[in-house]
Protein backbone atom coordinates (compact mmCIF):
# COMPACT_ATOMS: atom_id res chain seq x y z
CA UNK A 1 0.00 0.00 0.00
CA UNK A 2 1.84 3.36 -1.04
CA UNK A 3 1.72 5.86 1.59
CA UNK A 4 -0.75 8.01 0.26
CA UNK A 5 -2.92 5.21 0.03
CA UNK A 6 -2.30 5.19 3.69
CA UNK A 7 -2.60 8.54 4.46
CA UNK A 8 -6.20 8.72 2.44
CA UNK A 9 -7.24 5.56 4.53
CA UNK A 10 -6.19 7.03 8.26
CA UNK A 11 -8.31 10.43 7.25
CA UNK A 12 -11.17 8.03 6.13
CA UNK A 13 -11.21 5.81 9.33
CA UNK A 14 -10.81 9.07 11.46
CA UNK A 15 -13.44 11.02 9.50
CA UNK A 16 -16.06 7.59 10.05
CA UNK A 17 -15.40 7.53 13.74
CA UNK A 18 -15.51 10.95 14.44
CA UNK A 19 -19.32 10.97 12.53
CA UNK A 20 -20.49 7.74 14.28
CA UNK A 21 -19.28 8.73 17.89
CA UNK A 22 -20.68 12.15 17.10
CA UNK A 23 -24.09 10.52 16.16
CA UNK A 24 -24.13 8.31 19.16
CA UNK A 25 -23.77 11.28 21.38
CA UNK A 26 -26.27 13.13 19.77
CA UNK A 27 -29.07 10.07 20.14
CA UNK A 28 -27.59 10.01 23.39
CA UNK A 29 -28.86 13.46 24.73
CA UNK A 30 -31.89 13.42 22.18
CA UNK A 31 -32.77 9.94 23.78
CA UNK A 32 -32.40 11.49 27.60
CA UNK A 33 -34.75 14.44 27.09
CA UNK A 34 -37.43 12.34 25.30
CA UNK A 35 -37.14 9.09 27.40
CA UNK A 36 -38.78 8.21 30.67
CA UNK A 37 -37.36 7.24 33.88
CA UNK A 38 -33.60 7.09 35.20
CA UNK A 39 -30.79 6.97 32.30
CA UNK A 40 -29.00 3.77 31.56
CA UNK A 41 -24.94 4.49 31.20
CA UNK A 42 -24.16 3.07 27.84
CA UNK A 43 -22.53 -0.13 29.15
CA UNK A 44 -25.63 -1.00 31.20
CA UNK A 45 -27.37 -0.73 28.22
CA UNK A 46 -24.99 -2.89 26.23
CA UNK A 47 -24.78 -5.40 28.79
CA UNK A 48 -28.56 -5.72 28.76
CA UNK A 49 -28.63 -6.45 24.74
CA UNK A 50 -26.17 -8.69 25.11
CA UNK A 51 -28.55 -10.92 27.99
CA UNK A 52 -31.55 -10.31 25.31
CA UNK A 53 -29.27 -11.75 22.16
CA UNK A 54 -28.63 -14.41 24.84
CA UNK A 55 -31.03 -15.21 27.44
CA UNK A 56 -29.23 -17.19 30.45
CA UNK A 57 -25.78 -16.25 29.77
CA UNK A 58 -23.82 -16.30 32.68
CA UNK A 59 -21.65 -13.33 33.85
CA UNK A 60 -18.22 -14.42 32.33
CA UNK A 61 -19.23 -14.72 28.67
CA UNK A 62 -21.03 -11.65 28.88
CA UNK A 63 -17.64 -10.17 30.01
CA UNK A 64 -15.99 -11.88 27.06
CA UNK A 65 -19.06 -10.33 25.08
CA UNK A 66 -18.49 -6.60 25.83
CA UNK A 67 -14.72 -6.89 26.69
CA UNK A 68 -14.89 -5.92 29.75
CA UNK A 69 -13.06 -7.54 32.78
CA UNK A 70 -15.58 -9.76 35.14
CA UNK A 71 -15.44 -7.53 37.61
CA UNK A 72 -16.62 -4.73 35.84
CA UNK A 73 -19.56 -6.68 34.81
CA UNK A 74 -20.89 -8.16 38.34
CA UNK A 75 -20.89 -4.22 38.94
CA UNK A 76 -23.27 -3.92 35.81
CA UNK A 77 -24.91 -7.19 36.76
CA UNK A 78 -25.57 -5.55 40.53
CA UNK A 79 -26.99 -2.21 39.40
CA UNK A 80 -29.24 -3.61 37.22
CA UNK A 81 -30.14 -6.41 39.60
CA UNK A 82 -31.28 -3.66 41.83
CA UNK A 83 -32.75 -1.47 39.35
CA UNK A 84 -35.10 -4.65 38.60
CA UNK A 85 -33.95 -4.62 35.04
CA UNK A 86 -31.91 -7.99 35.14
CA UNK A 87 -32.52 -11.09 37.44
CA UNK A 88 -29.63 -13.25 38.42
CA UNK A 89 -30.49 -16.90 38.46
CA UNK A 90 -28.14 -19.52 39.97
CA UNK A 91 -26.78 -22.20 37.58
CA UNK A 92 -28.16 -25.56 38.06
CA UNK A 93 -24.95 -27.37 36.71
CA UNK A 94 -22.64 -25.21 38.65
CA UNK A 95 -23.91 -23.62 41.75
CA UNK A 96 -20.93 -20.74 41.77
CA UNK A 97 -21.96 -19.38 38.65
CA UNK A 98 -25.25 -17.04 37.96
CA UNK A 99 -27.46 -17.11 34.42
CA UNK A 100 -28.63 -13.71 33.16
CA UNK A 101 -31.87 -12.73 32.35
CA UNK A 102 -33.98 -9.85 31.25
CA UNK A 103 -37.15 -8.91 33.64
CA UNK A 104 -40.05 -7.62 31.59
CA UNK A 105 -39.27 -4.19 32.72
CA UNK A 106 -35.89 -4.19 31.07
CA UNK A 107 -37.54 -5.54 27.77
CA UNK A 108 -40.26 -2.67 27.70
CA UNK A 109 -37.83 -0.34 27.88
CA UNK A 110 -35.27 -1.62 25.36
CA UNK A 111 -38.34 -1.80 23.11
CA UNK A 112 -39.25 1.75 23.81
CA UNK A 113 -35.44 2.82 23.25
CA UNK A 114 -35.11 1.20 20.04
CA UNK A 115 -38.77 2.94 18.78
CA UNK A 116 -37.74 6.15 20.76
CA UNK A 117 -34.27 5.90 18.54
CA UNK A 118 -35.86 4.50 15.54
CA UNK A 119 -38.01 7.43 15.24
CA UNK A 120 -35.29 10.10 16.08
CA UNK A 121 -32.92 9.12 13.44
CA UNK A 122 -36.21 8.59 11.49
CA UNK A 123 -36.92 12.24 10.99
CA UNK A 124 -33.42 13.30 11.06
CA UNK A 125 -33.06 11.13 7.79
CA UNK A 126 -36.14 12.91 6.82
CA UNK A 127 -34.40 15.92 6.68
CA UNK A 128 -31.11 15.24 5.19
CA UNK A 129 -33.20 14.93 1.84
CA UNK A 130 -33.55 12.17 -0.46
CA UNK A 131 -29.58 11.70 -2.09
CA UNK A 132 -28.25 11.69 1.20
CA UNK A 133 -30.79 8.95 2.26
CA UNK A 134 -29.94 6.76 -0.33
CA UNK A 135 -25.84 7.33 0.30
CA UNK A 136 -26.28 6.14 3.56
CA UNK A 137 -28.49 3.64 2.81
CA UNK A 138 -26.47 2.23 -0.08
CA UNK A 139 -23.23 2.66 2.02
CA UNK A 140 -25.03 0.23 5.58
CA UNK A 141 -23.66 -3.22 3.52
CA UNK A 142 -20.07 -1.48 3.60
CA UNK A 143 -20.23 -0.87 7.18
CA UNK A 144 -21.98 -3.54 8.16
CA UNK A 145 -18.68 -5.36 6.30
CA UNK A 146 -16.33 -2.88 8.14
CA UNK A 147 -17.95 -4.04 11.61
CA UNK A 148 -17.61 -7.41 10.91
CA UNK A 149 -13.78 -7.27 9.84
CA UNK A 150 -13.43 -5.27 13.69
Amino acid sequence: MSTATRDRTEVLAGELMSVTAGIRRQLRRQLRQVLPGPRLPPAQLDLLIVVEGEPGIGVAAAARALHLAGNSVSALVNSLVAARLLRRETDPADRRAARLYLTPAAGRRLNRYRQTRAALVGRALDRVGEADREAIEQALPALRRLLEVL
